[in-house]
């Protein structure tokens, strides 16, 4: 009898973790149900937002009538409050111990309905805030309660990824759904038009000519940046005065698109009488007539703006390729000059094949860059006589002609042209770390 009482601790039995994985995954389908038919419901414009009796909104709106000497400490110690509360949370809460739970379980379902009110939902759409702030909050709770690491693990873990995660889905994930959603619709945004936006793309005048140039400049700018910073690496490497002659390349670096864009504004400059842009000034003073090189069609006006990309550019390629070809192992070079190597056959054999991955992460770098240029376009000519491209006839149309569904339309065939490049990149990357 006395074997039997003292046998040992009950056992508790717990639900099978795939039951567990069933029941987070049928809750989080449940979230977003109703956060789908929270928004596509018809809204009720007559009823007054509910809050907490302060919300962002009205905090913003309280903050911004005040004067800059109080409106900075105030955002600092807002910020280190919250900064104070998630930090208690993730270093506290998941401690062991009856206190630190219930401080769990009050961060899982009061935290969420907090930030929710704060939101300011309307009166119509309240319950279901709640409802979505406490659902979520529940399956926060019942994650971490059955998980493997033992209590506090998937609430620290969260707690700690949220705040960026957060961000992520307001500032990028979000946009990037809205704008997709959009650019199916009007400029009015109430009628849907199906493939219109695209189509308007590929056949209007703008929209043809921004996609003509933004793969010009894409095949371009890289191609001939790499190879002038490449060749100027090459050639003044362990030359007398190689760091002035390197600063002289880098210092278009230093200078924002729209300061070159200034720059060579005066560079390309024309009038009638007494030329004062560079370029023009040269060709009257041998006998030429000038040219409006910004208005030359076609493509000349293109190539102009491409040159000022390439000027700010080369000077990157070339630091950057500098210290990758310093970096090729010395023994290479001695080994294929023994050999009887010459220059070209080291350069093509040795010090290309070395400096490969390098070469693709600048030509990426660049090609992207050059995608989604906007400031010099805008600065030089406006778009005007065909020199548009993608990014600026993007914001064109939505600032200029409020044409929203044209302007979602340029920005995911915008996103189409650069998301290559980036699964591109990410695979050489992969295979280098392989190789090494």
């Amino acid at each position: 009898m006395t074997g039997i009482l003292t046998a040992g601790p009950i056992v508790k039995k717990q639900l099978p973790r795939r039951t567990t994985g069933v029941i987070v995954a049928v809750a989080a389908v449940l979230i977003a149900a109703l956060l789908v038919f929270m928004i596509t419901r018809n809204p009720n414009n007559s009823a007054l937002p509910t809050s907490l009796g302060f919300s962002l909104n009205s905090f913003f709106s309280w903050i911004g009538g005040l004067t800059p000497l109080l409106q900075i400490p105030i955002v600092v110690a807002v910020f280190a409050v919250v900064v104070g509360v998630i930090l208690l949370l993730v270093e506290f809460a998941p401690r062991p111990g009856r206190g630190y739970f219930w401080l769990r379980v009050a961060a899982c379902f009061v935290i969420p309905v907090i930030a929710a009110m704060l939101l300011r939902p309307y009166q119509n759409a309240v319950l279901y805030v709640v409802a979505i702030a406490l659902l979520a909050g529940a399956i926060l709770f019942f994650a971490d309660y059955r998980a493997r690491a033992g209590t506090g693990y998937i609430f620290q873990l969260i707690t700690f990824l949220a705040p960026a995660s957060i961000l992520i889905l307001v500032g990028l994930i979000y946009p990037a759904l809205s704008t997709i959603f959009q650019s199916f619709f009007d400029k009015t945004g109430k009628q849907f038009v199906g493939l219109g936006n695209y189509v308007w793309v590929f056949t209007n005048p703008d929209g043809f000519w921004s996609v003509i140039n933004t793969l010009i400049w894409a095949a371009l700018a890289p191609t001939i940046s790499i190879v002038l910073g490449l060749a100027y690496a090459v050639f003044i490497d362990k030359a007398r005065g190689e760091k002035f002659l390197k600063v002289m390349v880098f210092m278009p670096v230093a200078i924002s698109f729209v300061g070159a864009g200034i720059i060579f504004k005066f560079v390309y400059d024309y009038r009638q009488g007494q030329q004062i842009g560079l370029l023009n000034a040269v060709i009257t003073a041998f006998g030429g007539q000038p040219v409006g090189w910004l208005d030359a069609q076609p493509f000349i006006n293109t190539l102009c703006l491409l040159a000022v990309f390439i000027w700010t550019q080369t000077g990157f390629a070339m630091v950057f390729l500098s210290a990758a070809i310093k970096a090729v192992p010395t023994e290479q070079n001695e080994a294929a000059s023994l050999d009887g190597a010459s220059s070209w056959q080291l350069f093509r054999n040795v010090t290309v094949p070395g400096i490969r991955s390098s070469l693709i992460v600048v030509l990426t770098t660049i090609t992207i860059a050059s995608l989604k240029v906007y400031d010099i376009v805008a600065v030089l000519t406006g778009g005007r006589s065909n020199s548009t491209v993608v990014a600026f006839e993007m914001v064109n149309q939505q600032q200029r002609f409020q044409s929203y569904g044209h302007s979602a339309a340029l920005a995911l065939v915008l996103f189409l042209f650069v998301t290559p490049l980036i699964v591109y990149n990410v695979r050489q990357m992969r295979k280098q770390k392989e190789i090494r």
